[in-house]
């Protein structure tokens, strides 16, 4: 006959956790069978004698407690031992012996509400716990996937996010894009970056600037990426400005660009606006480095390039007309085209383009300019002394925003280059 147990409602249990958590039966049979033993252990300094039978169909449980008969005389520690004499006054265990098992049944509230307490409290620790491992062995697998969810606060630094389980996960405002605006009750796709798992509490961290988003966008939306047709190789990002993405068809009769792209637009529109009309250049992936670093500073259209493979460097020979598009707005063309390849890119004007033959590149200016000064100026799209000194001194503050002080030491520099007074050239730097 089973116990009478007013400890806990276990068909209550079993019912909640089963279906809303998604805790399947014989694992919670187990973590309810462990509470029950921990308890049991603190209230009599062991459970080894002790047998926890559970049946989850019929919501109830039964606790026995087995003891040994010994001789009266022999009789020491009451949890574990029953003397003859006591065992054989109970009805039906008359003709029990010295060495036999008597095993009875124990109600729970017996031990006392102290005890009744620790239960309770054990067991919503332990499955706390074993909600906190389902949690993380779910996202774990799910790392690298896109997954979206509902914004449930948000803070200065991040956004709290829930699933449709309600499992929370974390939008740090590093991993968002600039022009991201989200309220309370938006909708959020984001790919899961990681998951942290300190003190076996785990923080599922999102990202929606990582490349690896950009990548699954493309999953979702190309079919021919999906069904492996199309291989993406690389992808460089500048977060809600612009990515580049260099793809491969496997298949001759396939434009990997076109596929991407889709008809006037069409695939590549719905990633662009997911991503806040970041501007994302699909080119074509080449095994020839040449042509792929080619490729990579489009639109720029270069007229002959040096490839060092021992220093992963590249120097690029463009029109003069060609190195501002080759460097791009704030430098982020050749930054990207740089992520892309993996090699340092030097942008020079070409020779044979009719430009001053006693110019000089900035690059020569290496050991009187600090080297950042040097690629500032690059970025901003000078890449010869003369440049520099062709653009008034204001003009040169604005687009670089360096120091007035550090502009006026640099024109010395290169006016002393050139044996010039400062501002001579054209007047330029009055």
């Amino acid at each position: 006959m089973a116990a009478k147990q007013e400890v806990v409602d276990l068909a209550e249990i079993f019912s909640k956790y089963t279906e809303e958590k998604k805790i399947d039966r014989s694992t919670l049979v187990s973590v309810l069978e462990d509470s029950f033993r921990s308890v049991i252990s603190k209230q009599v300094g062991s459970d080894e004698n002790y047998d926890v039978i559970i049946n989850p169909a019929k919501g109830d449980l039964e606790i026995y407690r087995n003891r040994e008969v010994v001789a009266d005389d022999d009789f020491e520690d009451e949890n574990t031992e029953i003397s003859l004499s006591d065992v054989r006054k109970i009805e039906g265990n008359e003709d029990m012996n010295v060495g036999d098992t008597y095993s009875e049944i124990v109600n729970f509230s017996d031990f006392g509400r102290r005890a009744v307490l620790n239960l309770r409290q054990t067991l919503g620790s332990k499955i706390l716990d074993l909600q906190k491992d389902n949690l993380y062995n779910k996202y774990k697998e799910k790392v690298g996937t896109i997954v979206t969810g509902e914004v449930y606060q948000v803070w200065k630094k991040e956004l709290l996010v829930v699933d449709e389980d309600n499992n929370e996960m974390s939008l740090p405002k590093t991993e968002q894009i600039p022009s991201d605006f989200f309220r309370k009750g938006d909708t959020v796709m984001a790919v899961v970056a990681k998951v942290d798992n300190r003190n076996n509490d785990p923080k599922i961290i999102l990202s929606r600037t990582s490349p690896l988003f950009l990548q699954r966008l493309f999953e979702r939306d190309v079919p021919e990426i999906a069904d492996g047709l199309i291989t993406i190789k690389k992808i460089a990002r500048i977060p809600g400005e612009r990515a580049k993405v260099a793809v491969e068809s496997y298949d001759e009769r396939i434009d990997a660009v076109g596929a991407c792209v889709g008809m006037k637009g069409s695939r590549i529109h719905g990633i662009v606006r997911e991503l806040r009309n970041e501007n994302i250049d699909v080119i074509q992936y080449s095994d020839n480095l040449k042509l792929f670093i080619s490729r990579a500073l489009s639109p720029a259209r270069i007229s002959d390039i040096t490839v060092y493979e021992e220093h992963q460097r590249a120097d690029v020979f463009l029109n003069s007309e060609e190195i501002s598009l080759a460097i791009g707005k704030g430098g982020n063309n050749i930054k990207l085209a740089n992520m892309l390849t993996d090699y340092k890119i030097e942008v020079f004007r070409d020779d044979n383009d009719g430009h001053d033959s006693d110019d000089c590149y900035l690059d020569e200016f290496l050991d009187e300019i600090d080297g950042w000064v040097i690629e500032t100026l690059k970025g901003a799209g000078y890449s010869t002394a003369k440049e520099v000194l062709a653009t008034p001194r204001q003009e040169l503050i604005d687009k670089t925003d360096l120091e007035e002080e550090t502009i006026d030491d640099l024109l010395n520099i290169i006016n002393e280059e050139f044996g010039l007074d400062a501002g001579q050239e054209n007047g330029g730097n009055e």
